[in-house]
């Protein structure tokens, strides 16, 4: 099998397609299928490397960002401390199911591990506000709409960076019909609803600082 050793570039045509190669990669016989061996082999080479690329750069993202892109994290694991219900109108068994939220939002958007002791990030607090108030009144005084406003008193220690640190208020509400009772699925989707809403900003406010 005879091969042309050559200095010089040439270029080839072939239908519609025009390429310029190194002539040391050609047969003197059937060149036009050894081309298109090269430039096969060249795409391959070039995907290989792309693949090797991302592949290394997704590896190297993963130890330092968390799932929603917030940014660099200085810490590896978190604990979400028992809130206490100190609100004056109390609803048994929010306390428990604000602090479950909060664990399980913060598992879901980071690659924070949850422990119940020493952790890097800790979060504690209680519910502070817990009210029922009319928005709105028909004619005769009676409330057409009622609004639920649930108010969490939150601190935060980041015990790698202090000035991370910081106690803040986070409140939010739900509004629902003054012929309705605040009971069974009503209060539920209440209760999601603001719990949802108050969870995010304190992660925001905690990791995204959005």
């Amino acid at each position: 099998m005879n091969w042309a050793f050559q200095n010089a570039p040439c270029t080839v045509k072939s239908s519609n397609l025009i390429c310029n190669c190194p002539i040391e990669f050609m047969k003197t016989t059937k060149p036009k299928k050894n081309i298109f061996d090269f430039l096969i082999h060249k795409m391959k080479f070039s995907l290989t490397c792309i693949g090797l690329f991302l592949l290394i750069s997704i590896s190297n993202s993963c130890s330092v960002y968390n799932f929603t892109g917030t940014g660099k994290i200085d810490a590896s694991t978190f604990q979400v401390n028992y809130f206490q219900n100190n609100a004056a109108l109390i609803e048994p068994g929010i306390e428990r199911t604000f602090t479950q939220r909060l664990q399980n939002l913060i598992q879901n958007q980071t690659s924070l591990n949850l422990s119940s002791s020493g952790a890097d990030l800790v979060y504690e607090g209680e519910i502070v506000d817990y009210r029922i108030s009319p928005t709105t009144a028909t004619a005769d005084q009676r409330a057409a709409q009622n609004r639920l406003t649930i108010s969490v008193n939150v601190r935060f220690t980041n015990k790698n960076k202090e000035s991370d640190n910081f106690e803040k208020r986070f409140s939010f509400f739900y509004d629902y019909a003054g012929t309705d009772q605040l009971v069974g699925s009503k209060l539920s989707s209440g209760l999601d609803e603001i719990f949802e809403r108050i969870t995010q900003d304190v992660f925001n406010e905690s990791l995204a600082k959005w």
